[in-house]
């Protein structure tokens, strides 16, 4: 048995679950007995996930598509790897950049990620800017 205080409309009840037979229930409220009868369950219908082969193949040419274009231009856009804020920025345009050394300071989860260079260059032009949020696979800071 359990017991159970519940205040409605300013009201206290005190609520006593008793033994469940089936799907009826002993119910006590407020000294009050009840038998009351528990509405079936419906087993939920899982219904199967059909994944069509259009759908699953949009996404690495989207990526496919994205990344030979900075190596047969000279720029590289360097995008987000996931959602969240920019915290700071720690280059300007016109900085000349190592690869791997950080560009953003990326909030996600409560946690800082550093956004760093996957090439040499120069920053051309930074998209983003301190305290704005921003989606996965959003242009950050575009290096030529």
């Amino acid at each position: 048995m359990k017991e159970y205080r519940y205040k409605i409309n300013g009201n206290l009840y005190k609520v006593v679950v008793g033994d469940i037979e089936e799907n009826n229930v002993q119910v006590e409220v407020n000294g009050t007995s009840y038998t009351v009868e528990l509405e079936k369950q419906a087993k939920p219908k899982i219904k199967p996930v059909v994944r069509t082969a259009s759908t699953a193949p949009a996404p690495p040419p989207v990526a496919a598509i994205s990344r030979p274009a900075p190596v047969s231009g000279g720029k590289s856009g360097i995008k987000s790897p996931l959602p969240g804020v920019v915290l700071e920025v720690k280059v300007k345009e016109g900085d000349m950049v190592k690869r791997g050394q950080t560009l953003l300071v990326l909030e996600a989860m409560k946690m800082e990620n550093d956004i760093k260079s996957d090439c040499d260059g120069k920053v051309t032009s930074i998209l983003v800017s301190k305290g704005e949020s921003i989606l996965e696979g959003t242009d950050l800071i575009i290096i030529e």
